[in-house]
């Protein structure tokens, strides 16, 4: 079984970088992604919450801003946990293990589009990371670290 997941998309808002209480850096953002566009010429797009651990992080957050194309690659996840209230929430999110920039930011892309030039440059590459969840145990998360 495989759970892959390649995503296309604009940054919603700039990234947020946290750091657990155990010093792993953790940065979540949220990815506009258009969907294909509907026969009345209508565009609609999905907004899709992203995670990404360790120095994928802080590349993200010292490349990355607002409006900025990215293209990332991960797994989806799903999880639950009870809020403040008691109350169960459910959330499901990509989890990015890699984050390449094929695409122009929005200001630029009315000019150029360097998608197919930067592609395969592995210079616009984040730095490749270890699934963090492969041993949940070793990571010490509270409610608070969370970032929803």
């Amino acid at each position: 079984m495989l759970n892959l997941t390649i995503l296309e998309g604009r940054l919603t808002r700039d990234p947020e970088l946290r750091t657990t209480k155990s010093g792993t850096e953790v940065a979540t953002f949220t990815l506009a992604c258009d969907r294909p566009k509907r026969k009345d010429g209508e565009q609609q797009a999905d907004f899709i919450n992203v995670v990404v651990w360790q120095k994928s992080a802080e590349f993200l957050t010292n490349y990355f801003h607002k409006g900025d194309g990215i293209q990332v690659q991960g797994r989806i996840q799903t999880r639950s946990y009870d809020d403040k209230n008691g109350n169960k929430v459910f959330v499901t999110e990509v989890v990015a293990y890699n984050i390449n920039f094929p695409l122009t930011s929005k200001a630029k892309s009315n000019t150029t589009n360097t998608a197919s030039t930067n592609r395969n440059n592995t210079a616009n590459q984040a730095p490749a990371v270890e699934d963090p969840f492969v041993d949940t145990n070793s990571v010490d998360i509270s409610d608070d670290d969370l970032p929803f």
